[in-house]
């Protein structure tokens, strides 16, 4: 019963969702040297398997 309900507007969902956005694009451009990241894999795994083939 002691429920907060906190209204966010339309324009804070808009910039939230352009944020993530940019990040998205960001780790595409640059990837993370991190082993954890779940984007920068499967492009390390492609790039091995094409430079493997020749």
């Amino acid at each position: 019963m002691g429920e907060i309900v906190r209204f966010i507007s339309k324009s804070e969902l808009e910039r939230a969702r352009l944020i993530r956005e940019a990040r998205a694009n960001y780790e595409r451009v640059f990837p993370s040297t991190d082993g954890g990241s779940e984007q920068a894999d499967p492009s390390d795994g492609s790039a091995t398997q094409a430079s493997s083939d020749p």
